[in-house]
């Protein structure tokens, strides 16, 4: 209930006492500010953490193959296993309405292209339709290659925007032709990708044109697919650790390599190195909660401290309202009422410096691993309303101390 005589008490207390009251509210607003800041850094990493896994799919599992380290069925250790479209059929045959996304690739690693007077080396990649996606290469022109190049045998090209820089500098590269080995490519799209320059120096085309141009025959370097994505990570990664299983046990059997090889046969599972790094980040943000708390812990016993100080030094006062009547209950609240006051404002004080620095300074951090630093509002007010009750209880055991007083024993203090 709304009591102007209660706020006047409170009010006069605090300017009675106005070094103390600041130093209180002090040490609740740096306890707030630390906790504020150290989430957002937190949430930072995490942001970072995501974005690095956004230049290839969340979800991405890759197949590529070696040599083989063991003996099998008579056969010595030592060969390279090779996979053909077959080895891409059979998977898909087999596991093609599980995947989101599909490829299988080959590639040319230093391959010479010119346009006019300039030239350069770049990996050309013959793919399949769906590798736009596996790679989240965000088209800025034209389109990316589809199923018509595939089954054409189409000498149409995607050219990377660095690329596009390089060979074409201000020009407009769409229906423009580009030429390796006496051969002429049509530049039907250019393309973007968050890897940055590395990933932009790259040249896709169909893989049936790719194997024909560069006599490749039927062979392939890898096998790429995604899942769709699941609920939460425990679940992804059990389904796609069961499929990345299964797949092995298929290839292996294939090629003739032993279960236990582990070189012949490849698997990255891009889900399980996700997996690895948001529990790395979650134990980060884990102990970030430990110290602000800790920091936040220290402010609040500074403020049931000074109320220990406060109920003392209204001893008397305290007396003086029970002889009159006062019950405890509204003793206790005279202290509660100043405890939250303080915690509260000194809080919301903290809280919003907090926020203006994140806000401030967060887009000036420029690191691979922190990117963007907020505080989610959900945990701000969850913030606010913990600061409330820590006020509370702040002020409740000193209070309920003061309210046990005995008015006889309250008028004899001095």
């Amino acid at each position: 209930m709304f009591s102007i005589e209660r706020w006047t008490e409170v009010f006069d207390a605090i300017r009675k006492n106005k070094l103390r009251t600041f130093l209180t509210g002090f040490s609740v607003a740096i306890g707030i500010l630390i906790l504020v800041l150290l989430l957002g850094v937190g949430e930072g990493m995490k942001n970072g953490v995501e974005e690095q896994f956004e230049q290839d799919a969340k979800n991405r599992i890759s197949i590529w193959t070696g040599v083989t380290s063991v003996e099998y069925k008579g056969l010595n250790p030592g060969r390279r296993i090779q996979m053909e479209n077959k080895d891409y059929e059979i998977l898909v045959s087999n596991y093609g309405e599980e995947f989101e996304y599909k490829s299988s690739m080959n590639r040319n690693w230093n391959a010479v292209f010119s346009h006019e007077n300039n030239t350069g080396s770049y990996r050309i990649e013959g793919v399949l339709p769906d590798y736009q996606f596996l790679e989240n290469a965000g088209m800025i022109q034209g389109r990316f290659i589809n199923f018509e190049d595939q089954e054409n045998y189409t000498k149409h090209v995607v050219i990377g925007k660095k690329v596009r820089s390089e060979l074409f500098e201000d020009k407009n590269p769409l229906g423009k032709l580009i030429k390796s080995n006496g051969i002429n490519y049509k530049v039907v799209g250019v393309y973007q990708d968050p890897g940055g320059d590395r990933e932009e120096s790259r040249i896709f085309l169909a893989l049936s044109t790719m194997q024909k141009v560069f006599g490749r025959g039927n062979d392939i370097a890898n096998i790429s697919f995604t899942l769709p994505k699941e609920s939460n990570y425990e679940v992804a990664l059990e389904k796609s650790s069961a499929l990345v299983n299964e797949i092995e046990t298929i290839l292996k059997g294939k090629h003739t390599v032993a279960p236990f090889d582990t070189s012949a046969i490849r698997v990255n599972n891009s889900i399980e190195n996700a997996k690895q790094f948001y529990d790395l980040t979650d134990n980060i943000n884990l102990f970030f909660w430990g110290v602000g708390i800790a920091s936040l812990l220290a402010g609040i016993i500074g403020v049931s401290n000074i109320m220990l100080i406060i109920v003392k030094e209204r001893t008397k006062e305290i007396g003086i309202r029970k002889a009159l009547g006062a019950k405890p209950g509204s003793i206790i609240w005279m202290i509660l009422h100043e405890s939250i006051f303080i915690t509260s404002i000194s809080g919301f004080i903290g809280l919003l410096l907090g926020l203006l620095l994140l806000e401030s300074v967060g887009s000036l951090i420029q690191s691979e691993f922190i990117s963007n630093p907020e505080v989610n509002l959900n945990v701000a007010i969850s913030t606010v309303i913990v600061l409330v009750i820590a006020g509370a209880i702040a002020g409740f055991f000193p209070a309920r101390r003061g309210a046990k007083i005995k008015p006889i024993v309250a008028l004899r203090d001095e």
